[in-house]
């Protein structure tokens, strides 16, 4: 799949030849592709917060602690990390197809084991099949979150990509928004704990029956686009080399990995920073479904805006601005008694700021990075973000104290309240680093627009034609007359005219290519 770095002249000139002769078309399956990686991303996610929203009667039932809860959700963090490097190779080496059928059978079969402990009569150490399979579904994990990137680079026009990569990467959200809303549903008491466990399986099967049998190849017959032809331009070595020496991708991916772990550890703990101060696990799955409901909204109108205007940049600044005053007035809000309506509010305000950044800071992060493979550039920027949510999910359960006081506390998990306010202080501090930061650095050179704009021939600009030749009744600038032999005014004058008017011409039809 990936070639040495020197044969990408040879393929640039490939590309050019194949767009002369209008080689580029798309193909109605990618629409199934995408449905398949945003199906098993949708899976992944609700098995990975399925046990959050209930965490109180999970504990009670299975005689766990709050720590081991913790862990649950903390071990798609800490696993990621090492096998993200893995999945990066495996995107980029073995293929797209391959990756996500792996993924798939990851997923279907940690839902599996995870539900043991239920089936089985007398499990003497429930915890260990519950650890286990939520690990393998963090193996998973790395394989789904990296794909959408990939074949929107692979699948999809230039037109398209912004949105397939929107589509796909939300679809993870939409899981975590489902998970909030459907565990507290389901279970009312431990009895119910099996029924919700069944239930987390049926899309994970389907997942896997359809990347089985609807998935035929890695990547289409004929490129969508010049980026599609010179995807895989890099060896996986030398693209991990380049993307070390990229201070634009290094800085997007530390800022937004911040974002990534802040997001992480707020799902993870939601309901035990709310139930401190009174409020119930019901209403922290809606506060957690209304965070991943407007973060749908919001990315669904960015992704949008963006494919139309390409300010990639200017929109991760303004949402990471806007996010970091939204955890600011969450850190102060959550502290108090009886504020539903505000938190509720705030919550939905986050999620519209935060969550809608994630498909542009992915987007954004394969642009810069380009000739690097999208598994490469996309699968870095999460694998530190993981990082960072396992370092601000430790932070935060450390900074945490037990109240010794009676509170009006609904926690249930047999012990006493814990103060989460240093906590939630720290955690808001983040998004402002990451806001401020890009603020001070050059916006990122978009490689990968400006390698397709300069392989497209001239004939495709949208504004400007070849200007046709002079007739020959009017002779050019430095034409000698036939009657003296020597350049006359009005000929100096007709061909400084019609030199200006073709500059005139190309530099509309350069601007108009650049903001296309």
């Amino acid at each position: 799949m990936a070639g040495p770095a020197g044969d990408w002249p040879e393929a640039a000139a490939a590309t050019s030849a194949r767009s002369v002769l209008g080689g580029y078309r798309t193909y109605a399956r990618r629409w199934v592709f995408l449905l398949v990686i945003s199906l098993l991303s949708y899976s992944n996610a609700t098995l990975w917060l399925s046990f959050a929203p209930v965490a109180d009667t999970i504990a009670r039932h299975f005689l766990l602690s709050t720590e081991q809860i913790n862990w649950l959700s903390l071990v798609y963090l800490v696993v990621s990390i090492p096998s993200g490097v893995v999945a990066i190779w495996v995107l980029d080496s073995v293929g797209l197809r391959w990756a996500t059928t792996l993924g798939a059978f990851l997923n279907f079969s940690g839902s599996v084991i995870r539900s043991i402990p239920c089936m089985a009569i007398g499990t003497q150490d429930p915890f260990v099949l519950l650890l286990g399979g939520q690990s393998l579904c963090a193996l998973a994990q790395t394989l789904v979150i990296f794909s959408p990137a990939k074949l929107a680079a692979l699948w999809f026009p230039e037109h398209q990509r912004a949105t397939a990569n929107m589509i796909g990467t939300m679809s993870n959200p939409l899981g975590i928004l489902v998970a909030n809303l459907v565990s507290p549903i389901l279970v009312k008491t431990e009895e119910d704990i099996p029924l919700m466990l069944g239930t987390y399986i049926l899309p994970a099967g389907l997942a896997f029956l359809l990347a089985t049998a609807c998935l035929w190849e890695s990547v289409p017959p004929t490129p969508p686009s010049v980026g599609a032809a010179q995807s895989t331009s890099l060896s996986f070595l030398a693209g991990l080399k380049l993307l070390t020496r990229n201070k634009a991708y290094i800085i997007l991916a530390v800022c937004f990995g911040g974002g990534i772990g802040i997001f992480s550890s707020f799902l993870a703990l939601l309901e035990q920073v709310l139930c401190v101060n009174g409020y119930s696990s019901e209403f922290a799955g809606l506060c957690g479904v209304f965070f991943i409901t407007f973060g749908v909204l919001g990315a669904v109108a960015l992704g949008l805006y963006v494919d139309r205007t390409k300010h990639l940049t200017e929109a991760i600044k303004i949402g990471l601005c806007l996010t970091s005053l939204a955890c600011v007035a969450f850190a102060v809000v959550s502290q108090l008694q009886g504020q539903t309506i505000a938190l509720a509010a705030i919550c939905s305000l986050l999620g519209f700021f935060g969550f809608s950044v994630a498909p542009v800071a992915m987007e954004l992060a394969v642009e810069c990075s380009f000739p690097v493979g999208e598994g490469a550039a996309a699968g870095l920027v999460f694998v530190l973000g993981q990082a960072e949510g396992v370092l601000i999910m430790v932070l935060l359960t450390s900074l945490t104290v037990r109240h010794a006081e009676p509170s009006v506390s609904t926690c249930r998990d047999g012990q006493g309240p814990l103060d989460w306010k240093a906590a939630s202080w720290c955690s808001s501090s983040t998004p402002r680093t990451g806001a401020c930061r890009p603020r001070l650095t050059p916006a990122p050179p978009f490689r990968r627009t400006n390698a397709q704009q300069l392989q497209q021939p001239w004939t495709t600009c949208p504004t400007w034609q070849p200007r046709p030749e002079a007739p020959p009744q009017h002779p050019g600038p430095q034409q000698p007359l036939p009657e003296t032999g020597a350049p006359g005014p009005a000929s100096l004058l007709l061909g400084t005219l019609q030199d200006v008017s073709g500059a005139r011409q190309r530099a509309r039809g350069w601007r108009a290519v650049g903001v296309r």
